[in-house]
């Protein structure tokens, strides 16, 4: 998602299937570590849900909802990763393959094996790690 809004803003906005069905709310978004784009948004999925990873590209904001274009029953089966710390390479790969999106939209290389990705925005770094190494 190439924007110019602040990725903490998109937390709290209504997430919506590419058929307009209500998801959930963006409890989280997760930043590339390299990029430092928006690259997940945890999305919760009801009062008794569970959190979901939705990609952020090519997912956009249109009146002020996240609009998902994949189908709600794909986007509730998404894998369960636990939200809140950081999204190993491992763990995006699982992602973008659940939803079918290429990994070389990551600039052409899958993430090397080493390497953090997804910090959560507004978070700040510890020197000498991440985050959320969890």
């Amino acid at each position: 998602m190439h924007t110019d809004t602040d990725p903490r803003q998109l937390i709290g906005r209504k997430a919506f299937d590419r058929n307009g069905t209500k998801i959930g709310t963006v409890d989280e978004v997760y930043l590339d570590d390299a990029t430092g784009e928006p690259e997940w948004a945890a999305v919760r999925t009801g009062l008794f849900g569970r959190d979901v990873f939705v990609p952020l590209e090519p997912s956009e904001v249109v009146d002020e909802a996240l609009r998902i274009p994949f189908d709600r029953a794909l986007i509730k089966g998404a894998p369960d990763l636990g939200v809140g710390r950081h999204l190993s390479p491992e763990q995006e790969v699982q992602l973008y393959r659940h939803y079918g999106l290429d990994t070389s939209r990551r600039g052409g290389q899958t993430p090397p094996p080493d390497t953090g990705f997804g910090r959560i925005a507004g978070t700040e770094e510890r020197p000498g790690g991440s985050a959320h190494d969890g």
